[in-house]
C-alpha cells in the first residue's frame, strides 16, 4: 500500500511540474497580416520573447517577400476555414492583426462555406464603419478559442511616446490647427468613419476615409493654401478596440507630409504606432517637421 501510494505521489509531482513548465511556456503567436513591414516587425518581437510564431499573410495584400523568413501560409481574405485550420495547425493561442488591408465588396470577398457562417455571425457589423467591423471579427475569433491582442503588447518600443519628438516646434499657429483637427477627428472616429485629418490655418483641408492617409495627403497637397503649411492629426476613434487597427506612422507618411507641404504630424500618445521610430524622426528632421505625441488624457 505504501509502494502504491509512493507511486502515485511521485507521478503527481512529476504531472504538477510538468503543468508548471507548460503555463511558463511563452503563448504561441499567430499574425494576420495585410500589407507593409509590421507583420514582419511584430514576428521578430515575437520570436525575441521566446513566442513561436505562424503568420497567414492576406493575399493580395500581404508581401510574400517581407513573410518569407518565416513560417507562413498566404490565404485570400475570404477562405475563412483555411485561415482558422491553418492557426489551429500551428497551435495558435494568441492572435495579432496587424497592416493594411483594403476593405473588400462581398463579391470580391467569395467567403467559403466557413467564412460565410462567420459573415452570419458578423451580421449587421459587415456593412457598419471600419471599427464596428473589427469589434466583430475580434468578437468572432474570440468565440473560435483564440485571444487576440493589440500589436502593441508585442513590440512595446514602436508605440508611439507623448510629447515633442523633433527639433522642430510647432508655434501658436501649428497648436491652434492641433486643437482644430482634434476636434474633427473625434467627430469623425464618433461616426466610424477615420482616424485622421489635415488643417492649415484653421480650414480643414482632407479628412481621412476609406482611402488611407497617404491619399488623403496627396488630396491635401493638391488643396493647399499659400502661406505656413498645415498638420496632420491622426487619433484613436473614440470607444475603439485597441487591439486591432491602431492609427500608424511610419517613414512614408512622414515624407508624404512634407510633399503635401505640412509642417508637423501629431498623435495620439500611448496609442500610435510609430514605425520604424529612427527612420521617422530622420524624415521629420530632415524635412523640418515636428512629430508630437498628443497626451491621451488631455485629449479626453
Amino acid at each position: 500500500m505504501g509502494k502504491t501510494d509512493g507511486g502515485c505521489n511521485k507521478r503527481v509531482g512529476l504531472t504538477g511540474h510538468a503543468m508548471k513548465n507548460q503555463t511558463q511556456m511563452p503563448r504561441r503567436l499567430g499574425i494576420i497580416a495585410g500589407g507593409g513591414l509590421l507583420p514582419a516587425k511584430v514576428a521578430t518581437a515575437a520570436r525575441a520573447a521566446g513566442r513561436g510564431v505562424f503568420i497567414v499573410g492576406l493575399e493580395g495584400f500581404a508581401d510574400p517577400v517581407v513573410l518569407t523568413p518565416w513560417p507562413h501560409e498566404i490565404l485570400r481574405l475570404g477562405a475563412a476555414a483555411r485561415i482558422i485550420a491553418a492557426l489551429r495547425e500551428h497551435q495558435c493561442q494568441d492572435l495579432v492583426m496587424i497592416g493594411p488591408v483594403r476593405r473588400p465588396s462581398l463579391l470580391d470577398l467569395r467567403p467559403d462555406a466557413e467564412g460565410a457562417k462567420l459573415l452570419a455571425r458578423i451580421g449587421r457589423a459587415a456593412f457598419a464603419g471600419d471599427d464596428g467591423l473589427l469589434a466583430a471579427v475580434i468578437r468572432v475569433l474570440t468565440e473560435e478559442g483564440f485571444r487576440i491582442i493589440g500589436a502593441q503588447e508585442i513590440m512595446r518600443e514602436a508605440v508611439a511616446p507623448g510629447g515633442l519628438l523633433t527639433r522642430a516646434t510647432p508655434d501658436a499657429q501649428a497648436m491652434a490647427d492641433v486643437h482644430r483637427g482634434v476636434q474633427v477627428v473625434r467627430l469623425l472616429g464618433s461616426a466610424d468613419v477615420g482616424q485622421g485629418c489635415v488643417v492649415q490655418q484653421g480650414l480643414v483641408l482632407a479628412v481621412e476615409a476609406i482611402e488611407g492617409t497617404d491619399a488623403m495627403l496627396a488630396r491635401a497637397g493638391a488643396l493647399r493654401r499659400d502661406g505656413i503649411g498645415g498638420i496632420l492629426v491622426k487619433l484613436v476613434k473614440p470607444g475603439q478596440d485597441k487591439r486591432a487597427d491602431l492609427p500608424t506612422i511610419g517613414p512614408d507618411t512622414v515624407r508624404n507630409a512634407a510633399a503635401a507641404g505640412l509642417r508637423g504630424l501629431a498623435f495620439e500618445a500611448q496609442a500610435t504606432i510609430l514605425a520604424e521610430r529612427e527612420a521617422c524622426l530622420a524624415a521629420a528632421d530632415a524635412a523640418g517637421l515636428f512629430l508630437l505625441g498628443l497626451d491621451p488624457e488631455t485629449l479626453s
